[in-house]
């Protein structure tokens, strides 16, 4: 055996004890990660002696390169065998670790719930849908001829007061009713016209019935033909449908400058058995020849019919709920009440 020969062969056997000795000794299997890389990596002793098989002859060659190879296979089983016994013991330590005591209290998952104005907004929509209406959403920053003119709101008109409406530079304000979407729909849109529109308004006012910001609903048809008659059956299917089919409601002469006749719906709120009292819960009305005109729409051709409700004022009815500004507290305690909530006894 020559010299490279032999010092090689030897290189293999102390590569050969080392390697067993480290791998007696491993602790964990980072240690082990550090051998494995030490010895059976690119750069690592084992590979090295393999690139020195170049510098023997070819009689040598396959004899030594074969002592190399079968260090390695070796080492690469020492390494695995080692590998499986510390993940067992690692796996049954964390298991002991985290065992479950199944004494303890459980914990309870917290699940959302829908605030109760978003479930009355779908409700209302899905109804109408239902009856084939489009859902126009529109802005709530608003001019005063979409606010207030387009609607057959004179200049004095009370809810033009700086009391009612938030008005902001440049002569625009925030919308006071979502009556606009009803005139940017009928610019947009030839009659007949079945649509209605949910969103936020705002008006100076904060007590326990009314908010700053609140979210209206409203509702129009425009067709040919179109009477009281056609409003009252919508209407009281629609309520039908959000309170039951024994809901009582009836419709008071009113006033609005959009709507001509006007009239008011209540409800029949039973507090207790055999108790109760009628509650406002929307206005409504045949549009005004001059809402039409507005938007260019002939009247002696079209006619139609407009309402709109108060969705915070449809939550308190439903839920029983006596101050309106209980919705807005975020008082997870009181919203997580209205999940799966009964809806109020209306006869």
């Amino acid at each position: 055996m020559s010299t490279s020969t032999a010092t090689l062969s030897e290189k293999i056997e102390e590569t050969r004890l080392k390697v067993s000795a480290a791998l007696e000794t491993v602790g964990d299997l980072r240690e082990l990660e550090e051998l494995r890389v030490k010895y059976l990596g690119k750069k690592g002793e084992i590979k090295s002696l393999q690139k020195g098989l170049g510098g023997l002859s070819a009689e040598k060659r396959p004899k030594v390169g074969a002592e190399v190879n079968r260090l390695h296979d070796q080492a690469e089983t020492q390494l695995e065998s080692i590998r499986e016994r510390l993940e067992a013991q690692e796996l049954s330590k964390r298991l002991k670790e985290e065992s479950i005591d199944i004494t303890l209290p459980g914990r309870n998952n917290k699940t959302g719930a829908a605030h109760p104005v978003r479930i009355i907004i779908e409700e209302v929509t899905g109804v109408f849908l239902r009856m084939g209406y489009d859902i126009h959403i529109d802005r709530e920053i608003e001019n005063d001829y979409y606010n207030f003119e387009a609607l057959n709101f004179p200049p004095d008109h009370p809810a033009r007061d700086m009391q009612d409406t938030y008005f902001l530079p440049g002569g625009l304000l925030l919308r006071s009713q979502t009556s606009n979407g009803q005139i940017h729909y009928m610019e947009q849109h030839k009659p007949p016209i079945k649509v209605v529109v949910p969103g936020r308004v705002y008006r100076r006012d904060s007590d326990p019935t009314h908010l700053p910001m609140f979210h209206q609903i409203e509702g129009l048809v425009v067709a040919k033909g179109i009477s009281m008659a056609n409003l009252k059956w919508t209407l009281e299917t629609f309520l039908k449908q959000i309170f039951g089919p024994e809901t009582r409601s009836r419709f008071r002469p009113s006033y609005f400058p959009f709507t001509e006749p006007s009239a008011e719906v209540d409800l029949w709120f039973e507090t207790a058995p055999g108790q109760g009292k009628w509650m406002e819960i929307l206005g409504a009305g045949l549009v005004d020849p001059n809402v039409l005109l507005a938007c260019q729409i002939d009247p002696e051709v079209w006619s139609g019919f407009a309402f709109g409700m108060g969705v915070e004022r449809l939550a308190m009815v439903r839920y029983g709920i006596p101050d309106i500004r209980t919705l807005y507290e975020n008082d997870v305690r009181v919203l997580t009440q209205f999940r799966g909530a009964r809806r109020a006894s209306l006869v």
